[in-house]
Parts: C-alpha cells; structure tokens; sequence
C-alpha cells in the first residue's frame, strides 16, 4: 500500500511517500480502505520529534481516517467488510489502508461526505472529552474557546452553540474572526484586541464559565482572569510554553478549576466510551446539518508534506484532509 512515513525528525520535507505492507487486523480491529485522512497539529509534533507514537502503534502519522471496511478481526461483530466508517486511530492514517479498534470507529453520520467524515474524530473527540465530559459546558453558560478558527475550534464553537452555550472564539485576522463569526461565536481579534479586557466588558465583570486554550504559556494567567466564579480551565495543547507563573489568589477566591488532557494514549475502551457518546448526542446534530466539520482544502495523500506547511503557516480555516483516490 502508498503510505507517508517520517524519514527523520524535521520539517515538511522529511514526509516521503513508500510502499509498505498491507496491515493485519488483530481480533479485535477493523481495516479500513482509507478514502480521507484528516491533518491535525498533533501530526507535526509527531514529524519533528516531539510526539512519539505509543508503543506498538505503527510510525506512520495522521490520527483519523474515513474509508470502508475491507476486513474484520475475529472478534468483531458490529463491522461487516463493506461498512462505511470513521474512525480515531493512534496512528497509521495516512496510508491507503489502516488498522483501528472496532470500539474507536463510528458510522459516517448520513449526508455527510468520506472526505468530509475524515475531519470528524480527532477533533469530535477531544471537544466532547474536554468541553463537555471534563468542562461540564451546559445550556446557558459561556465558553471561550481560543484559536477558534482552528479544527478544534471551529468544531467547539459549533458544538457549544448547539448546546446551548454563549460563545466567545479567539482567532489571528479579521478573516479568521469572520469565519468565527458565522459558525456562531462572539469572535475577538488577538492581534488587536485583550481578550480578557473584550470579556470582562462583555459579561460585565463577571467572566465566563468555561475557557478551552491550547496556548498554554502565558495565557494561563489570563485564562484565570477571563473566568467566572466556579470557572473550569481546560488545556488541551501548548503552542505557547509548557511553563507559566501565575498568581494563585484568584484560582482560589473564584473556587476556579484548572484541567488538562490528552487523547492519543488513552485505552481503546475510554475512547470506545467517548465513542458512543458521540454517536448518541452528536452524530444526529451532523445528520440533520446542525453541525458540520470545517473543511478548508483537500489534497492528494502524496502532497502530505503540502497540507503540513499550509498548516503550520497557519492559512487554514478549520481542517486539511488527505485523498486517497482507491476511496
């Protein structure tokens, strides 16, 4: 099968296209005919050296694919080879064929596309682990959700708006912001605007209920400054700095929550958990058109070193999804 594999720690050019075995699937695994694989961030640590696979979990990179089922392991009962699917994977996306745990995949939710499922579960998952499992988002409260116009954000936006939730986005033009904007947040400029100044005047002093960063750095003291009594913090990245000093008084006079995760080492049954989840209370909000990930462009597998530049030059709105044409 084609597959992009990681020659050496480095930049896009490191990405090469090769030739490497079909995989197997074990007894509880479904291969998947890959037709779309989503980029995601966590891809490019994964290039330069900073996100290893877990162990036993194969080199190539991507951590979400869309396809068809080409075979099932023995104990699997749900999938039928045939099956149209999504899936989280720990890695081996992008590739023509792809082994996932039978609990991590989903059914492409009806009226929505292979290429454009291929963009649902890297991002699906960790909003709905973080915004909604740990946050406690509900109807009625408010969430800040910086880089906003990214596939985390453009997907936490929508699916905080269909929750109910009052939504402020941060992003880095006026373009980002208007894209924002039409997904349904309150959008604020970073660039030439003090989120916490545009909150605190928006809410009136009083803050918002949740904040969701992957920044990480030094917005941590102004994430605790943007947040209501009783406010929960979520970290889910840090394109900032991994270090930060704050000042603890305010964590403590506003009872504040501050939390963080990560998706890709978890178990197969917690993300099989997570899983069902979605299906129950998200995927019939993708069938009927309320929410619908954010594609910005699609590539061919082969231009993965492409789609990693466009990403980390920052000029994409939501997601990059790579083609295979076998799909």
């Amino acid at each position: 099968m084609l597959s992009i594999e990681i020659t050496a720690p480095g930049g896009p050019e490191v990405l090469r296209a090769v030739e490497r075995p079909t995989p197997e699937p074990g007894p509880g695994d479904v291969l998947v005919r890959v037709h779309g694989a989503g980029v995601n961030r966590p891809d490019i640590l994964q290039r330069i050296g900073r996100y290893a696979p877990p162990p036993g979990i194969s080199d190539i990179p991507g951590l979400e694919i869309a396809g068809t089922v080409a075979a099932v392991g023995s104990e699997v009962t749900r999938w039928h080879e045939g099956d149209t699917v999504c899936a989280l994977v720990a890695g081996g996306g992008y590739a023509e064929y792809c082994i996932a745990p039978a609990p991590q995949c989903l059914p492409v939710p009806d009226g929505v596309t292979r290429i454009a499922a291929a963009a649902l579960p890297e991002t699906f998952f960790t909003v709905w682990t973080n915004l909604f499992q740990r946050g406690r988002l509900s109807n009625g409260e408010s969430v800040l959700i910086h880089g906003g116009s990214s596939g985390i954000g453009t997907t936490a936006i929508q699916l905080a708006c269909a929750f109910g939730a009052t939504v402020y986005a941060t992003a880095g033009s006026d373009k980002k912001c208007a894209a924002c904007e039409r997904l349904g947040a309150i959008a604020i400029n970073y660039r030439s605007d003090d989120f916490v100044r545009v909150l605190h005047d928006a809410t009136s002093g009083r803050g918002v209920d949740v904040v969701l960063d992957m920044v990480g750095g030094d917005y941590l003291q102004r994430n605790i400054d943007s947040l209501a009594m009783h406010g929960r913090l979520l970290q889910i990245g840090l394109l900032g700095s991994a270090r930060a000093e704050i000042n603890l008084s305010p964590l403590m006079q506003k009872r504040l929550t501050i939390t963080g995760s990560t998706l890709r080492t978890r178990s197969v049954e917690e993300k099989g958990a997570i899983a069902r989840e979605l299906e129950a209370q998200v995927w019939p909000l993708l069938a009927a058109g309320k929410v619908a990930p954010v594609v910005d462009r699609v590539l061919p597998l082969a231009a993965a070193a492409e789609a990693h530049r466009l990403l980390e030059a920052g000029d994409v709105i939501g997601k990059v999804v790579l083609s295979n044409d076998a799909g």
